[in-house]
């Protein structure tokens, strides 16, 4: 047994004074009392908060190493979407599976340091440039997987098919082809990474990410939703514009109405991004029990637009966040924009909360929750039952000295300037220390020599 004591911790009730945290050999919450003293033995949290840590629900971990390598403008004097994807299949075009390993490795412990206890990873790379199969067809699954072995992050696995280049069903080519995949081939890699994943511990899952209706036809992800229903399931959906003008064209419905027409869409499901959508369409993805997964800086950074998260999180929505390309891995900056983006556009303030919260209080619960259930993870919360992921804050950092519950938060997600997570567990895996992961020297002297020694990486 572990026993944290914190001289303030926020749970499912609200903020508590004086909480000691017991947490069994599994890395499960056992008991949380209150208003209690020490005890010897107990770890002992001076000086620090403890917060429950959220789930990243969805992470592209390779792009990591494409972060600044896109802010360059088009020939044609105007960048978009579909610009930044050429330079991204270009890239990965040069990537091999050590350097797809330690890139993931790198990703996890900064997700850590910011505050996130696991990870979804929406993992998509699958092949060898050009598409030819791997001797094992899991092997860059198996690469993901044992990054998480050696961080110590907990992962949901969620291994995406891909099959053709267009809603018309166009042939895969150029960088797709690493992504490319039928029901049978994709059958191979998702048995090889469940083998993987169950040697890794309880706290880890497998599910499915069907990428796209663009990428992946009718057929096929009525057969995906029949074959794999337990785990979790994540999709790509209206993140831009030209998507929901091409499925519209083509099956006569917006992408979110045809889904939900078409498939039963219910809590285990995440919609990433659902950025565009109509008013009808908000309605009925906030009362289905399904996630909204929202990646504001990557959204930003893409340009894709503004999630309507006021009416959505008015109508009884879920959301949760994630990091997707990487390019900031923060989980402050994520709150944050999320939050600013909504002031910006109705050019008022506190957008997003409730009458007995603040803004930063209502956002963390929310993703707290939402992250959890997107990741089929027991988490977001301490209370007993559930996997002990937390983090700690210093109190004795400047921007929230002196203050405590909500106003604390508050200061940490809108005008802190320096990482304030000390601690962070994960399933009772205490990986960072003193705000540093533990094996983070390791890992980054690993990136470098592996970056370095294939520098043309950098020639995308």
């Amino acid at each position: 047994m572990k026993h944290l004591y914190a001289d303030m911790a926020l749970l499912p009730d609200g903020w508590a004074m004086d909480v000691r945290v017991m947490i069994d050999g599994t890395g499960q919450i056992v008991s949380v009392e209150q208003e209690t003293k020490p005890q010897v033995g107990d770890e002992l949290l001076k000086g620090k908060v403890l917060l429950p840590a959220p789930s990243n629900l969805h992470s592209h971990a390779f792009q990591r190493a494409l972060a600044g390598l896109t802010e360059v403008r088009g020939t044609a004097g105007q960048d978009s979407f579909e610009t930044w994807r050429q330079l991204m299949y270009k890239f990965l075009g040069l990537l091999v599976p050590e350097q797809i390993e330690v890139i993931a490795a790198l990703s996890q412990i900064e997700m850590m340091e910011s505050g996130f206890a696991s990870v979804g990873e929406f993992h998509y790379l699958h092949h060898q440039n050009g598409g030819q199969s791997y001797d094992d067809p899991a092997e860059l699954s198996r690469r993901i997987i044992a990054s998480a072995g050696e961080t110590g992050i907990g992962l949901t696995l969620l291994p995406v098919y891909y099959s053709q280049g267009g809603v018309d069903g166009r042939a895969l080519e150029g960088g797709q082809l690493r992504f490319g995949n039928n029901l049978d081939r994709f059958a191979g890699i998702w048995s090889g990474a469940r083998e993987a994943i169950e040697k890794l511990g309880a706290d880890h899952a497998l599910g499915i990410a069907p990428h796209s209706l663009r990428a992946v036809s009718k057929i096929d992800l009525t057969r995906l939703t029949e074959t794999y229903p337990k785990g979790p399931i994540h999709i790509h959906i209206a993140e831009q514009a030209a998507e929901i003008q091409e499925i519209t064209a083509a099956y006569g419905q917006r992408p979110i109405a045809w889904l939900f027409d078409n498939l039963t869409v219910d809590k285990n499901w995440c919609l990433v991004h659902a950025t565009h959508m109509n008013d009808e369409e908000i309605t009925i993805l906030a009362t289905s029990g399904a996630v909204a997964g929202l990646c504001p800086v990557t959204e930003a950074n893409l340009g894709d637009g503004i999630f309507p998260a006021d009416r959505f999180l008015n109508r009884g929505g879920s959301i949760g966040l994630g990091t997707d390309s990487n390019i900031a891995i923060d989980l402050v900056q994520e709150m944050r924009l999320l939050e600013y983006s909504q002031r910006l556009r109705d050019r008022a303030r506190s957008v997003l909360g409730e009458k007995n919260k603040s803004t930063g209080r209502y956002l963390f619960d929310e993703i707290c929750r939402g992250g959890a259930q997107a990741t089929g993870r027991r988490s977001g919360k301490i209370a007993p039952g559930v996997w002990a992921d937390f983090m700690a804050l210093d109190r004795n950092a400047l921007s929230i000295a002196g203050l405590k519950e909500d106003l604390l938060l508050d200061a940490w997600i809108f005008s802190s300037k320096d990482q304030l997570v000390s601690d962070l567990w994960s399933a009772g895996r205490h990986m960072v220390k003193e705000g540093r992961h533990i094996h983070r020297h390791s890992i980054e002297k690993r990136y470098r020599k592996t970056i370095i020694r294939h520098q043309n990486i950098w020639d995308c």
